[in-house]
């Protein structure tokens, strides 16, 4: 495991994994909200993104979080193994809706500088749809990268516990 993808919908704890995981394994964490988000939610024009997001999948190792679906094929031709995070979509809706609670007015520590924490209609109903919009596409990609990609799928937050269990066997083994 030297390049692994985390993705899921928001609320789903990829951001949360991600870090439990670089400090774990002691790899750098590339949560891509932070490094696409410009002050005041300014979007990285696309040609400017593709540059930054080449640079940052170059890296020998890296911890990498985030949904980005046209980037995705990319993304996996260089990580070696996929954690997918599928959560029902009421419990990332509420962590979202927890989340915004906690980080309102102020920016989390995930996110580009400057992007101060915001929920909106869209972005709630863009997580509802997820499951019908997203996760096809993640899943054809795991499919289409079975050969060379190891994928794990977690469904729960007991599954995500289980999967941490055996990451910390690993390191202490």
């Amino acid at each position: 495991m030297k390049r692994i993808l985390i993705l899921g919908s928001a609320g789903s704890g990829k951001s949360t994994l991600a870090k439990w995981l670089g400090e774990m394994l002691n790899v750098e964490v590339i949560h891509l909200d932070s490094y696409f988000w410009n002050p005041g939610w300014m979007e990285t024009p696309k040609d400017e993104w593709k540059v930054k997001l080449s640079q940052l999948l170059e890296k020998d190792n890296w911890v990498m979080d985030g949904n980005w679906a046209d980037s995705l094929e990319e993304r996996f031709s260089f990580a070696d193994t996929v954690v997918f995070i599928d959560l029902p979509r009421v419990i990332c809706l509420w962590r979202v809706i927890k989340r915004y609670f906690k980080y309102r007015n102020q920016t989390r520590p995930d996110m580009g500088d400057h992007c101060n924490e915001k929920i909106d209609f869209g972005f709630l109903k863009w997580i509802w749809n997820y499951p019908n919009n997203i996760k096809p596409i993640i899943i054809d990609e795991i499919l289409k990268n079975k050969e060379k990609t190891t994928s794990i799928i977690l469904k729960s937050k007991k599954d995500v516990e289980k999967f941490q269990k055996t990451i910390v066997v690993r390191v202490i083994s």
